[in-house]
């Protein structure tokens, strides 16, 4: 990155700390879940995608009222709201552990934690994406979008380990500990910062703005099962073929997802979203046919590293092509509604892609994974046709 570049993203920095810090409480979570889910409470594959999925499933619901929130009252508080419901969520944490002695009942206390730490996300992205592109201007969107998401994978691969450590030391606990203390952290360093105010201009009605972006969020969509993939599952194929380093290969993931976002943002704004879409979607699929097909751990993390890169510049290549379409006085909503495909990607993956393992393997999961993110390509080909067909006269 340039000198220049480095001075346009200044203003996104304290937003980029605010995600990173409120987005350590997901982090933490993603290796351990799995496990508690299938060892303590000893439940299958399927229930493991069901719990996964149901975060969301919720943020899927809650999108909506997140990006009007953003539209109406300013970025600002949706975010704060977004960090409030993740520290509750913690609290839910506890009370599943106080019935540890009744699976099932466990199950469906986590689950009701999972769908508000869902809205939490929901609340807390949206704000920190409408908060940057108003900060940066709409010509840098790709870049505030790259940002923001570094600070969530960035949050990621740090609390993979963080969370392997406190589960280690204070199995479940610890995780419900964390998971209310961080996002008041977030919540002290968000309050003093200055808020942007909300567009006054009348909004775009909701069906106008989806239909907008809803070519670009199809290809978010595909392209997310990757990253689900490896969220949901990886954990639960290391565990089955005997391997260790689980927490490395998010680790690695992250690396790879913040390498390309640090040397590579600036792509989608400068060539286009759509181009910079199709190249990486085709790298996202390679790295989970790898992992479908990986003989060692150490195949599987050149898989989880394809993945992390491709998934990274895929995520604002598609993003760039939403803002281009999406009414200007309805971006909130329009980031909503986008990243809303995520949250019906990876609440539908999690349960049939644990249903495919259930009946066949963990590792034909990255084979399935793997055909539907090569099917964002055809989505990036679809863009990239429509902008370059000629105007109507």
């Amino acid at each position: 990155m340039n000198i220049t570049a480095i001075g346009r993203s200044l203003p996104l920095l304290p937003i980029t700390v605010v995600v990173f810090i409120g987005f350590l409480t997901m982090g933490i979570a993603l290796p351990i879940l799995p496990l508690h889910v299938h060892r303590t409470l000893g439940m299958g594959e399927t229930v493991v995608g069901v719990v996964a999925g149901s975060q969301f499933a919720a943020a899927l619901l809650s999108r909506v009222k997140a990006g009007i929130q953003c539209d109406v009252h300013g970025a600002k508080r949706s975010t704060e709201i977004g960090l409030l419901a993740a520290a509750l969520s913690g609290i839910i944490y506890f009370a599943s552990l106080l019935l540890l002695h009744a699976p099932a009942a466990s199950v469906v206390v986590l689950i009701i934690g999972r769908l508000l730490i869902g809205c939490a996300e929901s609340f807390i992205v949206t704000g920190a994406l409408t908060w940057g592109v108003a900060l940066v201007g709409p010509q840098n969107a790709g870049k505030a979008i790259a940002w923001v998401g570094i600070a969530m994978y960035a949050a990621y691969a740090v609390g993979a380990p963080l969370g392997v450590s406190l589960y280690a030391h204070y199995d479940f606990a610890g995780i419900a500990g964390a998971t209310v203390l961080i996002p008041l952290v977030a919540l002290a360093c968000v309050m003093p910062l200055t808020a942007v105010a909300p567009p006054t201009v009348h909004r775009a009605p909701f069906y106008k703005v989806i239909g907008a972006v809803w070519l670009p969020g199809l290809g978010l969509a595909f392209c997310s099962v990757g990253f689900g993939a490896i969220t949901a599952f990886i954990a639960l194929l290391y565990s089955n073929k005997g391997w260790g380093g689980t927490s490395l290969i998010f680790t690695i993931f992250g690396a790879a997802f913040i390498g390309a976002r640090i040397f590579f943002s600036h792509l989608p704004d400068k060539i286009g979203g759509a181009k910079v879409a199709l190249v990486c979607v085709l790298i996202e699929a390679a790295g989970q046919f790898l992992i479908w097909q990986a003989p060692s751990p150490e195949v599987a993390y050149l898989g989880a590293a394809l993945t992390g890169f491709g998934y990274s510049l895929a995520f604002p290549g598609f993003g760039v092509e939403a803002v281009r379409l999406a009414p200007p006085q309805s971006r909130g909503m329009a980031m909503g509604a986008y990243v809303a495909f995520l949250d019906i990607s990876l609440g539908l993956a999690g349960p049939l892609l644990g249903a495919l393992g259930h009946r066949y393997s963990i590792a034909t999961i990255y084979l399935a994974s793997g055909v539907v993110v090569f099917s964002a390509a055809l989505v990036a080909a679809a863009l990239l046709t429509a902008r370059s067909a000629p105007s109507p006269t």
